[in-house]
């Protein structure tokens, strides 16, 4: 199978197998208190594409859940996924709506990450408010939310509008890429 080949294979693997997620940390030596990660991963039963997957990426551990034997490749390095995993998936991009949604939040996420904004508290509500809507469906669960990390009540006035979750501005290449 030829390397182009290979990685639209992985992609659509990655289309029914694979998440981009966003998640919390409780941080209280943080600056704003919380850690953002940045997580992409897939999980299988048989290792054997998970294998495949980690060596084209050149990234990410594979590890065993113990109780079932459900095999997770996982990545968190953030410059591993601003370097590889989206540079990956902007060359073979994953096609459903849902999926394609996923990915756009997770490179504006990561995009506001490079740039040093998850250290502020106006950054991290900027990620908060993307979070809200990567990965929605039945069965979402998030141990953190906006309210547990910005207690305070806003107005009723406040106006809320969902941001552009869709648009590819702000997905963040590496330099030298378009």
């Amino acid at each position: 199978m030829s390397r182009k080949d290979l990685g639209y294979f992985l992609a659509g693997f990655v289309e029914g197998e694979g998440s981009f997620n966003i998640s919390l940390r409780r941080k209280l030596d943080y600056k704003v208190g919380w850690q953002v990660v940045m997580s992409f991963n897939v999980s299988q039963k048989d290792s054997t594409i998970l294998h495949i997957l980690q060596d084209q990426l050149e990234c990410g551990i594979i590890k065993v859940r113990k109780r079932d034997g459900l095999h997770s490749f996982d990545v968190t390095n953030p410059q591993d996924i601003i370097h590889k995993i989206i540079p990956f998936f902007l060359k073979y991009p994953v096609f459903s709506s849902s999926k394609k949604k996923n990915f756009t939040i997770f490179c504006k996420v990561a995009s506001l990450m490079d740039r040093g904004e998850h250290r502020t508290k106006v950054g991290l509500r900027k990620i908060l408010e993307l979070r809200e809507f990567i990965n929605e469906g039945k069965g979402r669960t998030r141990k953190y939310g906006m309210i547990d990390i910005f207690p305070q009540q806003e107005s009723p006035e406040t106006i809320r509008r969902r941001p552009d979750v869709t648009s590819g501005h702000d997905i963040v290449r590496p330099h030298g890429q378009p």
